[in-house]
């Protein structure tokens, strides 16, 4: 299955953020969008999602447009991550990843025991078992982002959109979440993310996607296409590349 945008134009009923994209996620493969503050970025991921209708051009999942899917048909294939999110209500962590499971049953009843136990699955996969009865308004910002991983696991989507999903996190959580895109990725998911740290595209994604003020500048091969010049052409500004003499990996730095 693909989920994919043809000749789409974006934006809000204001304004226009960008024209003429086309992007497409097969499963099975992970796709990393990378591009400045303002770009596009999380307009673009919206987009696909159907949060926002194209201004022009289609979204299409599978060999149907977006927009003939109920909300429930698309919840039981897509799952979005958003780059922060607040409750009003003081759930449990272990009901926030349960709100997972609404897709696949009736939005009013009780979660089921197998529920629950797929909720606590991926509460365990992401480290955060210990928290399932903390109110989540009483977490940490960068735990709220597990969870919030653990929510979109527990919907057992085939494609997963994530936006920004390292940003809060510390060092050994952000190889945690980039260690299992890529188990998502094997186990036949289709995985979106954006992110400013172009090493974590080199090191999880298949392929990128480099946007600029709302407009596709490369796609390709994450090795073929991620490279100094067209890092520093999109972000406007000195990147510089490290080798490491043992294993040969390189790395990109702010010049």
């Amino acid at each position: 299955m693909q989920l994919s945008g043809h000749d789409l134009t974006i934006g809000y009923p204001d304004r226009v953020v960008g024209r003429g994209l086309d992007m497409a996620l097969s499963t099975g493969e992970v796709l990393a969008l990378l591009g400045p503050n303002g770009g596009g970025k999380t307009t673009l991921l919206k987009t696909l999602l159907g949060l926002l209708a194209p201004r022009a051009g289609e979204v299409r999942l599978g060999d149907r447009p977006l927009s003939s899917y109920s909300p429930r048909e698309r919840a039981r294939l897509l799952a979005y991550v958003p780059q922060s999110h607040f409750s009003t209500f003081a759930f449990t962590v272990e009901a926030m990843v349960v709100m997972g499971r609404t897709a696949h049953g009736n939005l009013f009843s009780r979660p089921s025991a197998a529920d629950r136990a797929v909720a606590a699955r991926a509460l365990e996969r992401f480290g955060i078992a210990h928290l399932s009865e903390r109110p989540y308004t009483m977490i940490s910002g960068g735990e709220r982002q597990l969870a919030l991983l653990a929510r979109a696991l527990a919907q057992e989507p085939q494609f997963i959109v994530l936006d920004e999903p390292t940003a809060s996190l510390d060092f050994g959580n952000q190889g945690r979440v980039l260690r299992e895109i890529q188990t998502l990725r094997a186990a036949g998911h289709g995985v979106l993310f954006t992110t400013h740290d172009p090493n974590h595209a080199m090191r999880a994604a298949d392929r990128v996607y480099l946007m600029r003020d709302g407009k596709r500048i490369a796609e390709g091969a994450t090795a073929a296409i991620l490279g100094r010049g067209e890092l520093e052409a999109i972000y406007d500004a000195a990147v510089d590349l490290v080798t490491d003499r043992d294993n040969g990996r390189t790395a990109f730095l702010p010049g």
